[in-house]
């Protein structure tokens, strides 16, 4: 990784700073803990002994690595390889101490060896993220083809089960035991995953969506033969868009019940649902906007996050009090959190200003990694703009000086998504360099209520846009923003957005930016992952030969010719979610008119997890828009 200087630009400095991913611990083996770091410059899975402030990295991948899970007795580090970004592939595991569990005894003179490995001291003598050594790696689940993932749930006896999705197959979901070939027990060729396994192993829980809204999943309960134990279904009959999530079983022996987000009220909240006999119980849980929950360890409450107008902040619902208490944290956005045995939270927190920490209740900072912190950046602001299918709530950064800006507005992906105040390098990048920043949590969105988020149907793309366009108006009229200098940007899902703005609304842009986008609807259909054919078949209400209006309708392709303004468009070859040869079409398409477009090809998937990828990307678009504006520079 580059060494961070002082000559450096701040914008490079926040790339570049270490970061760590709030740790996942094992739950029979809470000190053994595993994270996601970008300390060595490529975002890999490090394992953490809690007890010893040991730290080993597990992968060490060109492209990089995020997914991990630990196994319950903390013995197993189970990791996805993909190749370079695909997301196809399978489990491998390796032992968390980096040797094989079978080895035996080790000498002194070995542990030693190792230690020196794969830990090193920071300069206040605290051990510290280091590159090391990784363990010898081993199939996690021989005789399992390579597949899309679609959920792990790994039981007390070592045994696994595992989700997969392929294009041939559809969803299908395998036991596997020790020492035994794969099983299958469940296929469909709707989407399904793997959600939860019981604490003692006899129960699992999946989600599916065999009625065909790939965007409401129903919840069963299966035992491990496959036999239907139970179902919950709020889109029984067709007639409710309601959708179900797993949240997790009760960690207490004995206990067979199931935590389940629902919807029924026009917002997600918990439930606690008993498989076995069908009850179920909701705890009073008043709060506007989105809640999440999972179970303290022991069992006596829930720990709540709660997502409220691009804000997130923690409660503890207590069993035995029927009461709601706020777990204390700075204002921001808590990004993940965690119940420890101790009765402790911990959690990953930032904000717009502040980068991000894991902290915890108990005080202070968890796991602080090595090297220079991020440089801070300018707070958000909140807009509330009246659009025409309700109040759009927009975040906003300013530079320092008078407005009005040269003005990014930077879109999220997902759809289902949303932004927050919470620490983001890009955005930090424009406002160094003289931009204003607008986001906008357009419809469709998650974060403001069920109705927000449903309202994306059929006119895919163009409903998100009028709420863009509604911000924009206000930006321009506030005095915020210069309309001779609009940015339309975007990566995945804000991509597509920022090439179907470019055409649909061509007078309005000065330059559009797209990273990793959809730009041929139709090819992009046929050529991505099977999740995500069901997903679109959802969004716009079939396949393009059922709906083929719609997918024109909604296809940047479409408006190509249309395009007025400069086009930077970057692209990972390996990219499954919005494959490239949808993405050369429609660059075929600005070429053969002469269009002023650039495209940014490389070898990873939807993004890159190396971080001088990252900023070589970052400074292209800087550059790009500099250019094209006269304002800033790289």
């Amino acid at each position: 990784m580059t060494e961070i200087t002082g000559s450096m630009p701040e914008w490079e400095k926040r790339f570049r700073a270490p970061r760590v991913s709030l740790p996942d611990w094992a739950e029979d083996a809470p000190e053994r803990a595993l994270f996601v770091s970008n300390a060595t410059g490529t975002y890999e899975l490090y394992a953490w002994d809690r007890a010893t402030g040991r730290q080993r990295q597990v992968t060490d991948r060109p492209n990089g690595t995020t997914d991990g899970v630990l196994s319950l007795d903390g013995e197993w580090i189970w990791w996805f390889s993909d190749t370079d970004g695909d997301e196809f592939g399978v489990w491998m595991r390796q032992p968390f101490t980096g040797r094989p569990a079978s080895s035996g005894a080790v000498t002194p003179e070995e542990t030693d060896a190792r230690e020196d490995a794969v830990t090193r001291e920071d300069a206040d003598g605290s051990d510290a993220v280091g590159a090391g050594e990784q363990g010898p790696d081993e199939p996690a689940a021989p005789g399992l083809a390579p597949s899309y993932p679609a959920g792990l749930a790994l039981g007390r006896d070592g045994t696994a089960v595992i989700g997969r999705s392929t294009d041939e197959d559809g969803s299908t979901i395998h036991v596997v035991r020790p020492g035994q070939r794969p099983v299958e027990i469940y296929r469909h060729r709707e989407s399904a995953g793997v959600g939860d396994l019981s604490h003692d192993g006899t129960l699992l829980a999946i989600e599916h969506t065999e009625h065909g809204d790939a965007m409401h999943s129903a919840v069963r309960v299966l035992r491990l033969d496959g036999s239907v134990v139970n179902e919950l279904d709020d889109t029984a009959g067709g007639t409710r868009e309601l959708g179900l999530e797993v949240l997790g079983f009760a960690p207490v022996r004995g206990d067979n019940r199931l935590l389940v987000g629902h919807q029924r009220r026009g917002r997600w909240e918990p439930v606690i649902w008993d498989p076995l006999t069908g009850a179920e119980t909701e705890p009073a849980i008043e709060l506007p906007g989105d809640v999440n929950a999972e179970w303290y360890p022991d069992g006596s409450g829930l720990l709540i996050s709660h997502s409220f107008e691009a804000r997130g902040e923690l409660w503890r619902y207590d069993f035995a009090k029927s009461a709601l208490v706020q777990v204390e944290t700075p204002a921001g956005t808590v990004s993940g959190a965690t119940a420890r045995p101790d009765g402790s939270v911990e959690y990953l927190w930032s904000s717009a200003a502040r980068p991000p920490e894991v902290r915890s209740t108990a005080g202070g900072v968890v796991l602080d990694p090595p090297g220079p912190k991020a440089p801070a950046s300018v707070p958000v602001e909140d807009a509330w703009v009246e659009g025409p299918g309700g109040r759009v709530h927009a975040l906003v950064q300013r530079p320092a000086g008078e407005g009005p800006f040269p003005t990014v507005f930077d879109i999220h992906g997902g759809p289902t998504w949303h932004d927050s105040d919470a620490f983001a390098a890009g955005p930090a990048a424009w406002v160094d360099q003289g931009y204003a920043v607008v986001r906008v949590n357009y419809r469709g969105s998650t974060g403001y209520g069920r109705e927000w988020t449903d309202a994306l149907k059929h006119r895919v793309g163009l409903i998100e846009l009028e709420d863009i366009a509604a911000v924009r108006e206000w930006a321009v009229a506030s005095g915020l923003a210069d309309p001779a200098k609009l940015v339309l940007s975007g990566g995945s899902w804000g991509g597509y957005l920022t090439l179907l703005g470019l055409g649909t609304q061509p007078d309005a842009w000065a330059v559009g930016l797209a990273a990793v986008p959809v730009a041929d609807y139709v090819t992009a259909y046929h050529d991505e992952m099977e999740a995500l054919k069901a997903m679109d078949r959802t969004l716009l209400g079939g396949t393009p030969e059922e709906v083929p209006e719609r997918f024109e309708a909604s296809s940047p392709l479409t408006y190509v010719d249309a395009v007025k303004a400069p086009v930077y468009i970057s692209a990972g070859v390996n990219d499954p979610r919005c494959p490239i040869r949808q993405v050369e079409n429609y660059v075929d398409r600005l070429a053969a008119r002469g269009a002023v477009h650039e495209v940014y090809r490389y070898d990873a998937g939807h993004g890159s997890l190396v971080v001088e990828e990252r900023i070589k990307q970052v400074r292209l678009e800087l550059d790009f828009v500099a250019r094209h504006l006269g304002k800033g520079t790289a």
